[in-house]
């Protein structure tokens, strides 16, 4: 664990020395789990270590776009990436500190710092797990903790589907929409039609974050990635500038099938709330 916890803030190693961990079981756990996820964790054969976190303030470039072109604003593109992926870094440094298999339900968040419009901070939480026999065939990449943005359920689902997670995959893009000359744009009052330049502009966008996941994926030597979401925000940039990320989680077929949880009948659940 000493080697795991160099590099991270100090305030985070007294709280990582505080809980349990696969060889050493005296100290709590913590959680995000939901009441419901923290049983179907239970029943997927792993246990709640603790909270891992991992942030990153970034200071975004400066790019300018031509005012009736669609591009990509490659520099920002590259920003939103690396500073969510040092998030994402540490926050796997802390689950391995506390020597987990994996990390299910993380959160990935991005907040502007109101002292300064071109700051931004990149926030990565999620529960470090680990499995109640030490079973290895749950690591991830390199023998690395996985990291998944599945619930506890969907955590279990899919481990009795036969695949397991392997990583958090995910695509941005950065795009510039070009704007509308006035001729045309006074053409379309009144009218229903469709804008091409806006119709393609948003197209090649999330094409180009779908396509980025994908190939991480692949990097990752996975079999396909599930519960893939796209995301869009502009960040309080320039008028026609939007961000497309695309996020999910690669999955691999499980190589030995005596891992897999026992199977559990569906049971039909008739609420009593309104």
């Amino acid at each position: 664990m000493a080697d795991a916890l160099e590099g991270l803030p100090q305030h985070a190693i007294e709280r990582l020395k505080g809980l349990r961990d696969t060889s050493r079981r005296g100290g709590i756990f913590t959680s995000d789990f939901s009441v419901n996820e923290f049983l179907m964790v239970g029943e997927a054969g792993f246990e709640p270590l603790g909270l891992v976190v991992g942030s990153c303030i970034y200071h975004t470039g400066i790019q300018y776009a031509a005012w009736a072109k669609n591009q990509e604003m490659s520099v920002l593109s590259q920003a939103m990436y690396e500073a969510r992926e040092l998030a994402m870094t540490r926050m796997e440094e802390e689950a391995q500190a506390l020597l987990a298999d994996g990390v299910v339900g993380v959160r990935l968040e991005v907040k502007r710092m109101d002292w300064d419009k071109d700051i931004l901070e990149f926030l990565a939480i999620g529960t470090a797990i680990a499995h109640r026999q030490g079973h290895p065939g749950f690591k991830g990449v390199n023998g690395k903790p996985f990291t998944s943005d599945l619930s506890g359920q969907d955590l279990w689902m899919l481990l009795q589907s036969g695949y397991r997670p392997l990583a958090m995959v995910m695509g941005s893009c950065v795009y510039h929409v070009a704007h509308q000359g006035v001729f045309r744009s006074l053409g379309n009052i009144g009218r229903n039609v469709e804008i091409p330049q806006f119709t393609q502009a948003m197209y090649d966008a999330r094409e180009l974050a779908m396509e980025r996941m994908q190939h991480e994926a692949q990097e990752a030597a996975a079999e396909g990635v599930v519960g893939v979401q796209l995301h869009e925000g502009s960040h309080n940039w320039q008028p026609h500038v939007i961000e497309f990320f695309a996020v999910g989680t690669a999955v691999k077929a499980i190589e030995d099938a005596a891992i897999i949880p026992e199977k559990m009948t569906p049971q039909i659940v008739i609420p009593v709330n309104d």
